[in-house]
């Protein structure tokens, strides 16, 4: 009698674990830019066995590699989404959103890395080198109203900049994904201006620093400069390059701009903030201590895209 009530017991807990945990979609696009650079494959596998090893009681990993976009059913099972690729007009979700329009309607979230955080075009029938006029930039690219909703804020062309800086975070917020993460730096492509919700509804800047006028050494064009962001640079602005979002449809999102160089997934604080938001999109309680995860020269090795 007891031995039986006793595996039943322990069936009910273990069914209410696997219940309790959240699947997490990671997609990595298509192979780019040179060696170390972009490893979109190695940076998503990287990821998926921190999860595995330090988040395995709270969520199952899947992982697209390659560019291909996963399966439908795939897509529906998931409870966060995170997308590691190049954006504009080749972003791999643009063919999908009305798809993921219906997953974030559900409560799914959302994670962008680095330059998945440019859906698209700065606007519809745009030349690609003029500055299109304030209206359209923020109005009518491909999945930018969607960005700007799912993830609080995206990349804008003739707005926001990618230069490559050094960013010294010296503060961070009191929020979940910045649980066991101590102030730190590093050199990376740390996008910066980007366009946000209208009053910055429901956004929390979770990595900010100020970029010096180094930043803005490049003439103005669809990515290295615009008047406004000029201005900010001058002000000595906190430049926010990673946030989160809470929606009102219940869905969170979370923009990062770095991860350009791969190497730098070797940083321990800047890795756990990535790692926490995964978990916290996906409404998985986050760590007190963040996501435990460590990291070795031969993980940084394994998986890079054969470039030449």
């Amino acid at each position: 009698m007891y031995p039986r009530l006793l595996a039943a017991l322990l069936l009910a807990a273990a069914s209410l674990a696997a219940a309790e945990r959240r699947n997490v979609l990671l997609i990595a696009g298509r192979q780019s830019h040179a060696p170390g650079e972009h490893e979109h494959n190695a940076g998503v596998l990287l990821l998926a066995k921190c999860l595995r090893e330090g988040a395995a009681d709270r969520v199952d990993v899947d992982v697209a590699l390659n560019g291909q976009w996963p399966s439908a059913d795939r897509v529906d099972k998931a409870h966060t989404i995170l997308i590691y690729s190049d954006g504009g007009g080749g972003h791999p979700a643009l063919p999908h959103l009305d798809h993921l329009s219906r997953r974030m309607a559900a409560g799914a979230g959302l994670v962008a890395l680095h330059y998945a955080v440019e859906p698209a075009y700065a606007c519809e029938n745009w030349d690609g080198k003029t500055r299109p006029p304030a209206p359209e930039r923020s109005s009518k690219g491909r999945g930018a109203k969607e960005f700007k909703e799912w993830l609080g804020g995206y990349f804008e062309q003739h707005w926001s900049v990618n230069p490559h800086w050094y960013a010294d975070f010296k503060q961070l917020p009191d929020h979940p994904i910045s649980r066991g993460v101590t102030p730190f730096g590093s050199q990376d492509e740390w996008y910066f201006h980007m366009r946000f919700k209208d009053k910055m509804e429901g956004v929390t800047p979770i990595l900010s620093a100020v970029a010096g006028p180094d930043t803005m050494k490049r003439g103005d064009g669809a990515h290295s400069g615009n008047p406004e962001v000029r201005a900010s640079v001058a002000r000595g602005d906190a430049q926010v390059v990673a946030w989160a979002v809470q929606r009102a449809d219940g869905g969170r999102g979370f923009g990062f701009t770095g991860g350009h160089f791969h190497k730098n997934w070797g940083v321990d604080a800047q890795r756990t903030v990535v790692l926490n938001a995964i978990l916290w999109t996906a409404k998985a309680e986050v760590p007190a201590g963040g996501v435990p995860s460590k990291v070795t020269e031969e993980d940084l090795k394994a998986n890079l895209d054969k470039k030449r």
